[in-house]
């Protein structure tokens, strides 16, 4: 048998094993009583660009269950949830809270959310310039009510 039989060969049986090793699903709660509270239109918003990622439940597409796919996807959805968690959000600190809410409004400005090779897959999930601007309205007024909140608690 030539190397190259041998090494295809190879490669086939190592891509046939691997798909018996699946990593853990993100498929907790969606909301909890630490979940963000929005309205109904910012929410909507949040669930159908945001939450796959940055939140405790995720829903997955066929082509996760191929792996390396699956492995490649679920490191994002990790490092999502590590970045923000709307699910988790009334957990953090005010400081935190404010913090995420900045990084919210850049990452808007700055279009670099949802991720291009996300929103490519998922076109449903690339926001409109009015939903950008909903999104950094919803910002801004959630970061002075908490900002405020903190003043006339003192």
């Amino acid at each position: 048998m030539s190397k190259k039989k041998k090494f295809i060969i190879i490669v086939l049986v190592a891509f046939v094993l691997i798909q018996f090793i699946r990593p853990s699903r993100n498929l907790g709660n969606q909301e909890t009583e630490n979940t963000i509270f929005v309205t109904n239109k910012v929410g909507k918003i949040l669930q159908t660009s945001c939450y796959d990622c940055h939140s405790n439940y995720t829903n997955y597409p066929w082509y996760t269950n191929i792996q390396p796919v699956g492995w490649w996807l679920q490191h994002h959805v990790n490092e999502g949830k590590d970045e923000l968690n709307f699910s988790e959000f009334e957990s953090y600190s005010l400081k935190r809270k404010l913090k995420k809410l900045k990084e919210i409004k850049e990452q808007l400005e700055e279009d670099e959310m949802p991720l291009s090779s996300y929103a490519l897959i998922h076109g449903e999930t690339k926001l409109s310039q009015e939903q950008k601007v909903i999104l950094t309205n919803w910002v801004d007024e959630t970061r002075a009510y908490l900002s405020d909140s903190t003043h006339s608690a003192k």
